[in-house]
């Protein structure tokens, strides 16, 4: 065969077949998403397998693969959710960022935007909820989102204090002031409906003020 009917062939359109085997990896990111809906929508114990699995456009005979039990399926929801803000403080220190306030203000700013974006509110008014009827629930949400959360903002805190930076003796307790001052108001707020949750540039705002107080007591 030579090499114009080589070339030929090449250029001749491909005829339609079989669609492209979907990775285990991308049909669980959508059974995620799904699930996050179903739970935001009609919470844990009115969330359906066979409802997630429509949502997601896969068998149920597929979820079961992937995720054998509801109480699994909302573990991977709340850890993928927690692994985006840990992500982003991974690039954060990526950055380099040499002022401290500039650092402290966008890992403000990157909790603020977890903690106020709307499925993870969804979230968290579900686990106050139905933790009571579902103690697993609460288990999961203090390990993967508030602990972990906790866990990554202290050790981006200990890292500004060995640079010298900050001076603090205990990064994990410092951690959890700031978080509460940074959320709690505002969260509290929106969940008793007295007012919406924050919007992008309140949380900006909010993150400001918080470094700026912070570091006046813990600055060097």
């Amino acid at each position: 065969m030579t090499n114009s009917q080589i070339d030929e062939i090449a250029c001749q359109p491909r005829r339609p077949g079989r669609p492209p085997v979907r990775s285990d990896e991308a049909t669980l990111q959508l059974i995620l998403d799904a699930a996050m809906d179903a739970f935001v929508a009609d919470g844990f114990a009115g969330t359906g397998m066979s409802a997630v699995a429509q949502r997601a456009g896969v068998s149920t005979k597929t979820l079961y693969r992937l995720v054998p039990t509801k109480a699994e399926l909302f573990h991977k929801v709340v850890a993928g959710r927690t692994a985006r803000f840990v992500l982003e403080i991974d690039h954060l220190d990526n950055a380099a960022v040499e002022d401290v306030q500039a650092g402290l203000e966008r890992l403000l700013t990157a909790y603020g935007n977890l903690t106020f974006a709307p499925d993870v509110m969804g979230v968290y008014r579900l686990v106050v909820s139905e933790t009571c009827r579902f103690p697993e629930l609460g288990r999961t949400f203090h390990d993967l989102a508030i602990r972990k959360t906790t866990e990554v903002m202290a050790n981006w805190l200990a890292r500004q204090r060995d640079l010298g930076r900050l001076r603090l003796a205990e990064p994990y307790l410092a951690a959890g002031m700031l978080r509460g001052m940074m959320v709690m108001e505002p969260q509290r707020a929106a969940l008793l409906g007295q007012a919406p949750p924050p919007d992008a540039a309140q949380i900006a705002e909010r993150a400001k003020a918080c470094a700026a107080v912070f570091l006046k007591g813990c600055g060097v």
